[in-house]
């Protein structure tokens, strides 16, 4: 009996042996290999330098533009521009830049590039996202990606896992991003060093695969090598308008697979929470932080589906944002752009003040279209708050779900939904 975990059963497919365990070194060949215009530049230069003239599964790579798109300066275009050149000389790559571009790990499924069982490596952390969809995905640097174009294989190593279980019903106003802000809380953004986070339990049961998204994306903040759920009918429907005909069979992990440890969770309990400066670990209930904002976020790939969008229009809907309070609109694909616009939430955050973003990971990550300035403080709906993390080393973010970015613009300090609406 193999007693295998959800990780360890798809990784033991992909390494075609019939069981493997934590701590096994496997020659794989991945599904898919992803990088950006900031990851993608290395990797390719790299794979230039070995002179091979072409890849080995061509079609499993993606490049993704987005992280300084639109272009901001000189360097952003350059970076573009070799992405955009080695896609030209290499037929079956797929490139996204402007026009088609979004940021990556919500275009990825949106896509219908990933489903479960597969095995996804990509050039930037939070590549982990995929493991919503019952994919086992996680993050390398850009010379594994330089090695998987030339060979089409990567080494990996078999994570032991842990199990996260979330007990009870979600109140009002609990999402996806609290619940994955209480879980890092609680065992720490060291708490799962290179382990595999397995999610399951009544509250994951009822979560939508937007809202699974939100948490796989931030596995890699407690440490874990990647984040994974069993896909389910939920997961079934989202993919059967975005991967129809694409073959893949649910994957399920042993009922007696073994596991490092299982940290339970009372989702039932749970309020509004945000993740304070200067780690993802410290996490508090917004009704216990009272603290004036200068700017907010609302996007990226943690919060910026249509989703996240539609709760934060719930919130602003005939409100208007605090006055010297700045919020920003990132939806985080074209089509959560024209789907938000079709809606008439952007009628909603226009009417509210907020400004609108072409997707972009921008502010983020410091790049572009929200950048911080000395003394000031952000409500965020993206998934890193460190030192200098927006802009200025003298700067705060706080990390908070879209509805309580939203209450928070209103009031101008960080306050719940319920609070507002």
């Amino acid at each position: 009996m193999s007693r295998m975990t959800l990780s360890e059963k798809i990784l033991a497919a992909a390494a075609r042996r019939d069981s493997v365990a934590p701590g096994d070194f496997l020659l794989v060949e991945p599904d898919l290999g992803l990088a950006n215009d900031i990851t993608a530049p290395i990797a390719i230069q790299e794979f230039e330098k070995t002179g091979a003239g072409s890849c080995r599964f061509p079609e499993r790579i993606w490049l993704v533009a987005d992280h300084f798109t639109p272009n901001k300066d000189i360097l952003s275009a350059q970076q573009v521009k070799v992405m955009r050149d080695f896609s030209r000389r290499h037929a079956g790559v797929h490139f996204f830049e402007q026009g088609d571009v979004g940021v990556e790990h919500a275009l990825l499924p949106e896509l219908g590039a990933i489903v479960p069982g597969m095995v996804v490596i990509g050039a930037d952390s939070h590549t982990c996202t995929y493991g919503a969809l019952g994919a086992f995905a996680t993050g390398m640097g850009s010379t594994d990606l330089a090695g998987f174009y030339l060979t089409g294989k990567a080494w990996l190593r078999v994570p032991s896992s842990i199990k996260i279980v979330f007990t009870g019903t979600l109140r009002k106003w609990v999402t996806g991003k609290d619940l994955v802000l209480a879980l890092i809380g609680t065992i720490s953004v060291s708490g799962a060093l290179y382990k595999a986070l397995e999610f399951s339990g009544p509250a994951i049961d009822s979560l939508s695969v937007e809202g699974r998204l939100s948490m796989a994306n931030m596995a890699v903040e407690a440490g874990a090598k990647n984040g994974i759920f069993t896909a389910d009918e939920k997961v079934a429907s989202y993919l059967s308008s975005r991967a129809a005909g694409r073959p893949w069979a649910p994957c399920a992990p042993d009922a007696d697979a073994s596991y490092e440890k299982v940290v339970t969770i009372d989702a039932g309990a749970l309020e509004p929470l945000v993740a304070a400066p200067h780690l993802p670990q410290n996490v508090r209930p917004a009704a216990e932080t009272d603290a004036k904002v200068d700017q907010v976020v609302i996007g990226s790939c943690t919060n910026g589906r249509i989703e996240d969008l539609r709760l934060a229009a719930q919130v602003l809907k005939g409100r208007r944002v605090a006055a010297g309070v700045r919020c920003i609109v990132i939806p985080a694909t074209p089509h959560a752009y024209r789907q938000a616009l079709s809606e008439g939430l952007f009628d909603v955050f226009l009417d509210a003040g907020a400004v609108i973003s072409p997707p972009t990971c921008g502010p983020c990550l410091g790049g572009h279209m929200g950048i911080l300035a000395e003394g000031e403080r952000c409500i965020s709906t993206t998934n890193r708050n460190f030192v200098g993390r927006m802009g200025h080393t003298g700067s705060e973010v706080y990390l908070a779900s879209p509805a309580t970015a939203a209450a928070s613009a209103v009031t101008g300090r960080i306050t719940t939904p319920s609070e507002v609406v």
